[in-house]
């Protein structure tokens, strides 16, 4: 699914099921989940294994996928953005050159309504919720407010490399396009809310766009920012 929000120019490997979950770990990386939960260790490697083949389809030296000290990111090889995501039943990574993407967030959940009171966690504003209720009557058969939560997810993704911190929930204005492409798939556009010094010039968009997909009990959301494109 994943491959079907992206550009040609990103590389994508994505599985259903617990095809990779047992996929060997260097041993790198097997010391960042050796104290983890079996679920944990399991979404941990599939997701490893999904970053290497990936990352061999962009002609990139097998290698192991290691992750900051910081926020857990992965660290990527020089040249090469990427991002990783799993949920129940399914894992992904997509990677791309640098001098092709200049960014990449990627995002799945299952196709369900959020849990009570994850919607206020996600401290979404006034304007994304009047939206989510129109979206909603308009669209009912889609999840909006799970979607609306897995699109921030991308923006966050996409944020972190150029400031190497957390984006709160309420940094960020996320507005789906009113015309869907069609009923399963659309669009979004996420401005970011932080204060003037901390979107200095020369780190990043400030202004993101994204595109979504909801497929057979999931949906997946992506941000992918062409190297040299205009800012916002």
């Amino acid at each position: 699914m994943i491959e079907d929000v992206l550009p040609a120019a990103v590389r994508c490997r994505a599985v259903r099921g617990a095809e990779l979950d047992d996929a060997p770990l260097h041993p790198e990386e097997a010391g960042a989940v050796a104290r983890a939960v079996a679920k944990r260790r399991a979404e941990y490697a599939a997701g490893r294994a999904c970053a290497r083949e990936a990352l061999a389809a962009l002609g990139m030296p097998p290698g192991p996928v290691l992750q900051d000290a910081e926020r857990r990111a992965p660290v990527w090889p020089d040249g090469v953005v990427g991002s990783i995501t799993h949920c129940d039943g399914y894992r992904a990574a997509a990677v791309a050159r640098g001098t092709d993407i200049l960014t990449l967030g990627i995002d799945a959940e299952p196709h369900a309504p959020l849990p009570d009171g994850v919607l206020d966690v996600v401290q979404s504003t006034a304007d994304e919720r009047a939206a989510l209720g129109e979206l909603t009557a308009r669209s009912p058969e889609v999840h909006w407010d799970r979607l609306l939560f897995s699109a921030k997810e991308t923006v966050y993704k996409a944020w972190y490399p150029f400031h190497r911190r957390m984006l709160g929930f309420n940094e960020a204005e996320l507005l789906f396009a009113r015309e869907p492409a069609a009923a399963d798939r659309g669009t979004y556009t996420a401005r970011l809310l932080v204060p003037g010094p901390l979107l200095a010039e020369g780190t990043g968009p400030d202004v993101f766009h994204g595109r979504w997909l909801v497929r057979d009990g999931l949906l997946v959301t992506a941000i992918a920012v062409p190297a040299g494109a205009p800012r916002d």
